[in-house]
């Protein structure tokens, strides 16, 4: 049942800020991990690299067991434990002397956010409905990029006093925390009815969490790949990379803030429209060899991103009854995680298989293959519509 607090413009601030804590999971202490290497000077290089990839390692399995909990514990009591695992794991770095300590901690924070990014979403599912809905749904995306970008830009500065002080960008958890206890409401547990008991998830939330993971797969190829694309474009180094990687984001918090609108003006084909501006971007970076071209096409991916994860959770919370909503959001945030994980090990296995080892040939691979799933979305839509006019 949707609750009509709509107007409470805390209660929406709380909501969005949920989002801002999951984004920081991994990445917000990125700016340290130098600092972090010279202080364990015997760790390995992929030792090291897990202190960022070490959260989305959990959040997989915990978004799943968060999933499982609404049905034991109100949605409000499970984010306050989860941001209270989220705090223990985020600050505590800081306090260890050893690499595996620390990698300890990182794995108790991703447990933190896998209980907590479900429930992002799914308030905004319980507490909103028509146009507020995709709105607010729109601005979670805008408002966590936003903070990934604030956060980054805070731990990079903490970072000049030693590889220590950054992890305490985390401590936005205890404003969250904060925030629930005071603006969000207790609510009620979700238990099914008991003839919904058995109900199983429509096999088409199925092919949206794995869309979400395709897209996220094409996605993070601009941030896993850009820095070797400009290098053997021999374009720029590290800080042209790091700048342009910084357009996708932008791209997507534009699309993001205006997605009630591209709805309305876009309706049914919103979700091929916006692969095709991603694949013919895809195409751009194939063969230009122009920064200003490059920043375009990336923006373009960013608009993509933005407007297609919203759009997509949308479309898979409307095929379910609201108590199975957790279970929607469960499979197409782990999905997305997970093709953020394959993304490196696809597109470099497709290129070992094709004996091409350039970046512009797995974009290429990338053009070509989101250009197919466009023309079969778009004639599926298209044939769709005519049956709902013959059987008007």
């Amino acid at each position: 049942m949707i609750l009509k607090l709509n107007n409470n413009k805390m209660l929406k601030l709380t909501i969005l800020s949920i989002g801002m804590a999951t984004v920081m999971a991994g990445a917000a202490i990125s700016p340290a991990l130098g600092l972090i290497a010279q202080a364990f000077p015997d760790a390995s290089p992929t030792m090291i690299k897990l202190i960022l990839t070490a959260p989305s390692i959990m959040i997989i399995p915990f978004s799943f067991l968060s999933s499982y909990l609404t049905s034991k514990l109100t949605k409000r009591t499970i984010i306050m434990i989860g941001l209270s695992i989220y705090l223990i794991g985020g600050i505590g770095p800081q306090f260890v002397s050893t690499i595996e300590l620390l990698l300890v901690l990182r794995l108790i924070l991703g447990a933190g956010v896998g209980l907590v990014m479900p429930l992002s979403m799914s308030l905004i599912n319980d507490y909103f409905e028509g146009r507020e809905r995709t709105k607010m749904m729109g601005y979670n995306s805008a408002f966590s990029n936003f903070g990934g970008i604030l956060t980054m830009l805070l731990a990079g500065w903490l970072a000049t006093f030693g590889w220590r002080v950054p992890f305490n960008v985390y401590f936005l958890g205890l404003i969250i925390f904060v925030l629930i206890f005071f603006f969000l409401p207790k609510g009620e547990i979700q238990q099914p009815k008991k003839s919904d008991q058995k109900e199983r998830l429509p096999f088409a939330v199925y092919g949206y969490a794995l869309a979400m993971g395709g897209i996220m797969l094409a996605y993070y190829s601009i941030a896993t790949n850009i820095a070797l694309y400009l290098e053997q474009s021999e374009l720029g180094g590290t800080t042209l990379a790091g700048t342009i990687v910084s357009f996708t984001t932008v791209g997507g918090m534009i699309t993001s803030l205006l997605l009630v609108q591209i709805e309305v003006t876009l309706k049914r084909f919103v979700i091929p429209i916006m692969l095709f501006g991603m694949a013919v971007a895809f195409f751009l970076l194939t063969f230009t060899y122009s920064i200003p071209l490059i920043i375009v096409s990336v923006s373009l991916i960013g608009f993509g991103q933005g407007a297609l994860f919203p759009t997509i959770v949308l479309h898979a919370l409307d095929r379910v009854k609201p108590y199975l909503a957790d279970r929607v959001i469960a499979w197409t945030s782990s999905m997305t995680f997970l093709g953020q994980f394959l993304s490196p090990i696809v597109l470099d296995g497709i290129g070992k298989m094709a004996n091409q080892t350039t970046i512009r040939f797995q974009y290429g691979v990338l053009s070509g293959s989101i250009m197919i799933i466009v023309v079969i979305s778009a004639l599926t839509i298209w044939r769709n519509q005519k049956h709902e006019l013959l059987t008007s």
